[in-house]
């Protein structure tokens, strides 16, 4: 069954408001397209592409860090000029911690796809690591600054991100327990969450738009990219919010949420009402 430009709208502002947040962006539009008119689903690639949008947000908020660290990049990597070490360093990590995603996301490529979409597995990641984000709140430090991340640490995160692989762990909510847990304030272990992810989404999202083409898609293009757009929209107001939000508050209510979701989603599929 297609997906409907309307479900499609609905899914693009879905993807915006949960990229950011450590809920799981693809599990909530797994979900929610069990209960939208057309009931179809709409496929990791669709995902993949709308993500595009949120990662479009990412380069409009970040431009200047991104670019002081791709300047301090160049000047040290090509032009051997001494430049802002630290800069530099954080654009060696972005790299280096992208390769995990990359090297699993294609090794794996058929299980992401299909496998791993199976919602009792998206069930069981959102309240697992709904708990290892609490505790990851809960006993980290909080006290390392993005300006002293270390390469073991900056591998690490790489790792942590690899995990949203399977709908249900959270791009930003693996990597953010993981920056929690290594001693990192709440406000560093999200901004290079969202640094990290840039040459990873972006890789993968054109990757499946490439391959899209003149495929049968659950999604016709029209409607891909109207739920981009609005993606990157609503993703850019989410980033506004939530970096404001991790500076003051705890994770706590992302918490309750995940592991309420989750065993809500393990009732609907036992008793029937959606299937897996």
């Amino acid at each position: 069954m297609t997906v409907s430009w309307f479900d499609a709208a609905v899914l693009g502002l879905l993807q915006g408001l949960t990229e950011f947040l450590p809920v799981s962006s693809s599990a909530h539009i797994r979900i929610a397209a069990e209960f939208l008119p057309s009931g179809a689903d709409p496929g990791a690639g669709f995902t993949a592409i709308t993500q595009i949008g949120t990662e479009a947000a990412v380069l409009v908020y970040f431009r200047k860090d991104i670019f002081r660290i791709a300047n301090a990049w160049i000047s040290q990597a090509i032009l051997r000029r001494p430049h802002e070490a630290d800069q530099a360093r954080l654009g060696w990590l972005i790299m280096i911690g992208s390769l995990p995603i990359v090297v699993l996301g294609l090794l794996f490529k058929d299980q992401i796809e299909h496998g791993l979409r199976n919602l009792y597995i998206t069930a069981t990641m959102l309240i697992a690591f709904g708990i290892v984000l609490g505790l990851a709140d809960h006993f980290g430090r909080k006290v390392i600054p993005l300006e002293r991340l270390t390469w073991r640490h900056g591998v690490l995160f790489g790792l942590a991100q690899a995990m949203a692989l399977v709908p249900g762990v959270s791009r930003s909510g693996g990597t953010i327990s993981a920056g929690l847990l290594m001693g990192y304030t709440r406000e560093a272990a999200a901004r290079y969450s969202f640094l990290l992810a840039i040459p990873a989404v972006l890789g993968s999202g054109f990757y499946q738009l490439a391959k899209s083409i003149g495929q049968d898609t659950p999604v016709a293009p029209g409607a891909t990219a109207l739920a981009t757009l609005i993606a990157f929209v609503v993703g850019y107001l989410v980033i506004v919010g939530f970096l404001k939000l991790v500076s003051t508050r705890s994770y706590m209510p992302f918490v309750y949420y995940r592991v309420a979701l989750g065993l809500s989603l393990i009732a609907l599929l036992a008793v029937g009402y959606i299937v897996p």
